[in-house]
């Protein structure tokens, strides 16, 4: 399945084992595909995502969004709806602290440092991650560069419920529904939070990075 940015650089939503015309899903455009993905995160209470280098979508400040969506069409050639996914993108920050669902979320720090959209867009987009840390249900932690690693660097993935994990790539985006599948990223999840920092050590990591941005 070709990414296009549902979860956060992220993936076209399908039902477990259903049949898919990726090329046909495609030319839907980003409203369609991330209104998908915004009833899947409806549908789901537990959450579990590893951004390896973008800010987790839910977080995702609007001016971001339009910025990585319009990437997303000039690389994938989709139709030119950028708006219409923006709305649906933003739509899955009011979940948050809802309905009892929980998100536990792990960035890697290259995730505050890439550079989508320019440094005005980056600056707000850092500070909307700063702010949002203690925000009910959520546990957000960062990665440091120089932390120590207790699995190797990979892609980024969500964990649905413990039933379903979408990996984010270039091309092919999978969907796993298989037991042993979910077993191997749910351990990969627990393996990558051991060198995550959270709360103040977070916020200050991001804080640095604002600093950064200003100079």
């Amino acid at each position: 399945m070709p990414a296009v940015p549902g979860g956060e650089g992220g993936s076209v939503v399908t039902q477990p084992n259903e049949p898919t015309d990726w090329d046909a899903l495609l030319q839907e455009g980003m409203g369609p595909t991330q209104e998908a993905f915004l009833e899947l995160v409806r549908n789901t209470k537990h959450s579990r995502k590893y951004c390896s280098n973008v800010i987790w979508g839910h977080l995702q400040t609007p001016d971001y969004v339009r910025a990585m969506l319009r990437l997303v069409v000039d690389f994938h050639g989709t139709p030119n709806d950028v708006e219409a996914g923006v709305k649906a993108r933003t739509a899955r920050a009011s979940l948050i602290g809802q309905g009892g669902r929980t998100y536990h979320v792990v960035l890697a720090q290259e995730a505050l440092r890439t550079n989508i959209g320019g440094p005005e867009v980056m600056r707000a987009q850092l500070a909307r991650l700063h702010d949002a840390i203690d925000l009910p249900g959520l546990r957000l932690g960062i990665i440091p560069d120089r932390a120590e690693r207790h699995i190797y660097p990979g892609h980024s993935f969500g964990i649905f419920d413990g039933n379903r994990v979408e990996v984010e790539l270039y091309g092919t985006d999978p969907v796993c529904t298989d037991r042993k599948q979910i077993d191997t990223y749910e351990k990969a999840f627990t393996l990558l939070e051991r060198s995550a920092v959270y709360g103040d050590e977070a916020k200050a990591l991001i804080s640095a990075e604002l600093a950064a941005l200003r100079t």
